[in-house]
């Protein structure tokens, strides 16, 4: 006559059961946790949209630079470079005096300058968001106008960046943009929306697919370089 207790198979088909449940559990909040940092990293980046139409608006339709295009930053004195330039109107200490003051932002602190999500791959700076590089780039004499953007609702402006760079491009090489969130990359776009996107769809690691609601391209002097990135 069979007792009470549980054979041994029975133990391990509980056993096995709260594993699986487990393991559906850690991976459910995992992505809870990762959808909250996607969501803070959208908030970051909606900041810097209201802070670049500011600085157009003070500085007669000009956008800041780009900062250095395919090298990782090293330059960090350049007052109208997008780390020095939008800051303040943040409320914020520009990069270059962070750096001097040693309190530059760290990977996963609280800060506008840092995505959430984003490791420290090190280098000489740290910056996980990044310009797009075909956007007022220092080989034109004079910075790009707002104004002369065309489309800005879909010209990328600022995104999900190594770190090691101060702009980024669609690109097989280490600038590319990234696509850390989930395999999905944040973009703000130049008229202040934010959007987050499958990285093959915006050409993470690949290059440009020349989508016509995510545009790298400016319809300014500046893409006759483009073909560089």
């Amino acid at each position: 006559m069979r007792g009470n207790g549980f054979t041994l198979v029975e133990l391990l088909v509980v056993i096995a059961i709260i594993a699986i449940l487990a393991a559906l559990l850690l991976l459910a909040l995992s992505r809870a946790k990762e959808k909250a940092r996607s969501t803070q990293c959208l908030g970051n980046l909606r900041q810097w949209g209201a802070a670049f139409r500011m600085y157009a608006d003070d500085n007669h339709d000009y956008l800041p630079r780009r900062g250095q295009g395919v090298q990782p930053l090293f330059q960090i004195d350049r007052p109208t470079d997008w780390f020095n330039a939008l800051p303040p109107y943040l409320g914020l200490s520009s990069f270059q005096q962070m750096v001097t003051n040693n309190t530059v932002p760290i990977a996963h602190s609280q800060s506008v300058f840092v995505c959430p999500t984003a490791d420290n791959p090190g280098g000489t700076s740290f910056l996980p968001y990044g310009m797009n590089m075909n956007l007022s780039p220092w080989n034109l004499s004079q910075p790009t106008k707002f104004g002369e953007v065309v489309t800005p609702a879909c010209v990328v402006a600022l995104g999900d960046a190594p770190g090691p760079y101060s702009a980024i491009f669609p690109s097989p090489r280490a600038y590319s943009v990234v696509a850390r969130h989930a395999n999905r990359a944040n973009l703000l776009f130049l008229a202040g929306q934010v959007q987050s996107f499958a990285g093959a769809y915006v050409g993470c690691g690949v290059g440009d697919p020349k989508h016509d609601d995510v545009r790298w391209l400016t319809g300014t002097a500046s893409d006759t370089q483009a073909q560089a990135y």
